[in-house]
C-alpha cells in the first residue's frame, strides 16, 4: 500500500483523512459552491476569486493534541491547514489557477501544542529545521499573510525567523518602529494577476495586526513596536497602493468587525474591521479575522463614497475558507469591481490532502510522542468540570506550582517576608488529572496558553477590587433560584451588548479566604476576605503570582498593570508545571488543595 494511504503508529491521522484523489468538486456543489460552470464573462470583464483563512493556530491537520484523538466536534467540525488546501486546491481548478488569490488574516504560529513544541521545546530558530505552518504555507502558495496579535508571542526574534522561512509576503501596516511612524514589517504586497486574454490585474493586499498586542505581549514589545489603529493605517496606505497601480485593494486585517475592544484606555479599538470598511475609501474586500466567527458575508456601506465593501470572516484553526467573487470590469484603462459576493466553504466536505499531510508529518509524531510523555502519578482523578463555580483541586494545582515558584524565586529577598498568594482561571472545563499517569499532553490541556509567570505586589484594597472584577463574570442569581450553575457564568458586561465575559477571564485567588455572592449586584459581590484566618486590611501588601497576559492588562483588570513587578524570569507556566511535578513525582490534593473560596447567595453556600 503506498506510504501516503496509511500513517505509522500513533501518527494522529487517520487513513481516511489522508486517501489521495477525492474530488472535492461534489460536496462543494452540494454546500452551494457554483464550481466551474459559469457564463462566460464579456469583453472587458473578468471575475476573480480571493480566498481567505485566519487563525489557523498551527493546526496543520485534523487532530486534537489534547485529546490525542482526531479532532472532533458536535458540529462535525474539521481543523487544519491540510483540509483547507483540499478546499484551495478544488478552488483553483474550478476557477483557474490564474484567475486566483490566497490570503490569510493571521494568529498562524502559535495555538496548539505543535507551535509550542517548535517554538520553546525543540525550537526551529536553533534546530535549522522549517517551521510546519511556513513549510504548509509555502507549499499551498499562499499569496500574503497577515500578523494576528499572537505571532508576537515568542518573541520578534522568533517572528522574524518565520517571517524568514515564508514564501509569501507577511504583512502588518500598522506595526511601527517604536517612537516613528516606519513599519517594522512589509505594509502591503501588490499581486499582478495574469489572466489570458485580459490586461494584467493588479490586485493590493494590505496586512493588519491588532493594536492589543501592545497589552498582550507587552514584555515582548515594549519600547521596539507600537501598534497604529487599524483605520489610522488604512487611511495612510491604501492611496499608496492606488497611486502604485493597485487596481483592487483587498484588506487582510487581524481583528473583529464589531467596534468593541476586550481591553480599557486609549487604545486603538480592538475590532475595528468594520470600521475600517466605513471610514476608509478605496477598499474592495476585507478578509478578517481573530473573532473565531463564521461570517460568510456581510457589506458595510462607505460613509464617504457610498461603495459597498464586502466582507467575510473564516471560521478558525482551518474550519473554513473564506471565498470571495469578484466580478470586474474594465474601465478607462484600469479594472474596476462592478459586483461581488463571498462566502465560507467548510473543510469538513473535503478529505486532508495528502501532500501537505506528509510534508509534516515527522514533526506532528514528534509532538504527539512529546505529549504523550508521563510526568508524575497522581493520587486521583481530578477534574476541571466544575472549575467555574467550585474551588477544584485540579486549579489549586496551578496555584501550588505558581506560589512554590514564585516562593523559591524570592528566597533572601525583602519580598520574602510578604504572604504569597496566586491567581489562576478555569482555561478548559474538558480538563483532567487522570488517577495514575498524569502525561504532559494533561498538563497542557490544563494550562492551554503560552503564558510565562509574574509576580507583583498588591494591597489588600486592590485585591478586593480585583476579586469584584473578576466576580462580574457571574449573572446575579435570587437567593431561592434553582440551583443550575452553568447558566450562571459567562454574563455580559456591562450591558447587553457587550461581548460575554469567558471563563479565562473569571480568575480566582488561592491563599487568601473569601467568598462571592451572586444575590449581590456587581461590585458588592466579596464577602469575608481574609488570610490566615484574619480579615485582610485594605493597605496589606501581598506578593501576587500572576500569568503575563494578565500583568500585561489583558482582561482589563483593576491595579495589575500598573503594580510593582517582583518576578519577571521568563519561566513558561505550563513548563513550571511539567517541572513541578516532574520532581515530585506525585500529585496529592491532599497535599494543597484547600477549599478557600466559594459562591454564596444571601450569605448562604450555594454547594
Amino acid at each position: 500500500m503506498p506510504d501516503d494511504e496509511v500513517e505509522p503508529a500513533r501518527s494522529g491521522i487517520s487513513r481516511r483523512n489522508v486517501i489521495a484523489g477525492v474530488s472535492a468538486a461534489g460536496v462543494l456543489a452540494a454546500a452551494g459552491w457554483p464550481g466551474a460552470a459559469q457564463a462566460a464573462p464579456k469583453d472587458g470583464s473578468v471575475t476573480i476569486t480571493v480566498m481567505g483563512t485566519s487563525d489557523l493556530h498551527t493546526n496543520v491537520v485534523n487532530w486534537d493534541y489534547y485529546k490525542d484523538a482526531t479532532y472532533s466536534d458536535s458540529a462535525g467540525n474539521a481543523v487544519g491547514l491540510s483540509r483547507v488546501a483540499s478546499v484551495v486546491r478544488q478552488i483553483r481548478a474550478d476557477r483557474g489557477s490564474d484567475r486566483t488569490l490566497l490570503f490569510d488574516a493571521g494568529d498562524t504560529i502559535q495555538g496548539t501544542p505543535l507551535g509550542y513544541y517548535y517554538a520553546t521545546v525543540e525550537p526551529v530558530t536553533e534546530t535549522g529545521a522549517i517551521h510546519p505552518m511556513a513549510a504548509q504555507m509555502n507549499a499551498l502558495g499562499y499569496d500574503a499573510v497577515a500578523l494576528g496579535n499572537h505571532e508576537f508571542n515568542y518573541g520578534l526574534e522568533f517572528l522574524d525567523h518565520w517571517i524568514s522561512q515564508m514564501d509569501a509576503p507577511v504583512l502588518a501596516a500598522n506595526a511601527v518602529h517604536a517612537g516613528t511612524k516606519v513599519p517594522r514589517f512589509r505594509p502591503y504586497a501588490i499581486k499582478t494577476m495574469k489572466v489570458k486574454g485580459r490586461p494584467p490585474i493588479r490586485v493590493g493586499v494590505l496586512g493588519l495586526t491588532n493594536p492589543g498586542v501592545v497589552i498582550w505581549d507587552k514584555a515582548n514589545v515594549a519600547g521596539k513596536v507600537e501598534v497604529q489603529g487599524l483605520v489610522e493605517a488604512t487611511a495612510r496606505w491604501v492611496p499608496r497602493m492606488r497611486a502604485e497601480g493597485a487596481d483592487i485593494v483587498v484588506v487582510s486585517a487581524h481583528s473583529g468587525d464589531s467596534g468593541t475592544s476586550s481591553y480599557s484606555g486609549d487604545l486603538p479599538v480592538e475590532n475595528a474591521a468594520g470600521l475600517v470598511a466605513a471610514q476608509v475609501p478605496g477598499i474592495d474586500a476585507i478578509l478578517f479575522g481573530h473573532a473565531h466567527l463564521d461570517v460568510p458575508e456581510r457589506f458595510v456601506t462607505n460613509e464617504r463614497t457610498g461603495k459597498r465593501v464586502i466582507m467575510s470572516e473564516p471560521k478558525n484553526w482551518g474550519q473554513r475558507v473564506s471565498v470571495f467573487d469578484l466580478d470586474l470590469e474594465f474601465v478607462r484603462g484600469s479594472w474596476r469591481v462592478a459586483k461581488s459576493k463571498a462566502m465560507t466553504v467548510n473543510t469538513n466536505t473535503v478529505v486532508d490532502d495528502p501532500a501537505l499531510v506528509a510534508l509534516v508529518r515527522s514533526q506532528h509524531d514528534a509532538v504527539v510522542a512529546y505529549m504523550n510523555t508521563p510526568v508524575a502519578n497522581s493520587t486521583e482523578t481530578m477534574s476541571a468540570a466544575e472549575a467555574c463555580w467550585k474551588d477544584t483541586a485540579i486549579l489549586d494545582y496551578v496555584n501550588e506550582v505558581q506560589t512554590a515558584t514564585v516562593a523559591a524565586a524570592v528566597a533572601g529577598t525583602p519580598e520574602a517576608a510578604l504572604p504569597i498568594i496566586s491567581i489562576a482561571a478555569p482555561f478548559n472545563r474538558a480538563a483532567s488529572f487522570p488517577a495514575g499517569p498524569v502525561t504532559i499532553k494533561d498538563v497542557a490541556g490544563l494550562y492551554i496558553y503560552d503564558n510565562t509567570l509574574m509576580a507583583s505586589v498588591l494591597t489588600g484594597a486592590q485585591i478586593k477590587d480585583y476579586l469584584e472584577f473578576s466576580a462580574k463574570y457571574f449573572v446575579q442569581v435570587a437567593p431561592d433560584a434553582p440551583v443550575a450553575p452553568a447558566s450562571w457564568t459567562n454574563a455580559r458586561w456591562p450591558n447587553a451588548d457587550s461581548p460575554t465575559t469567558p471563563d479565562y477571564n473569571y480568575d480566582q485567588f488561592s491563599g487568601v479566604d473569601y467568598s462571592v455572592d451572586l444575590s449581590q449586584p456587581v461590585g458588592s459581590r466579596i464577602t469575608g476576605l481574609a488570610y490566615a484566618g484574619v480579615p485582610v486590611a485594605a493597605d496589606q501588601a501581598f506578593l501576587v503570582a500572576v500569568n503575563n497576559y494578565r500583568q500585561s492588562g489583558g482582561g482589563g483588570f483593576p491595579h495589575i498593570a500598573t503594580a510593582p513587578v517582583v518576578y519577571n524570569a521568563q519561566v513558561a507556566i505550563r513548563e513550571a508545571i511539567v517541572a513541578h511535578a516532574s520532581a515530585q513525582g506525585t500529585i496529592d490534593p491532599a497535599q494543597f488543595h484547600v477549599e478557600n473560596w466559594r459562591l454564596v447567595r444571601n450569605g448562604v453556600p450555594v454547594f
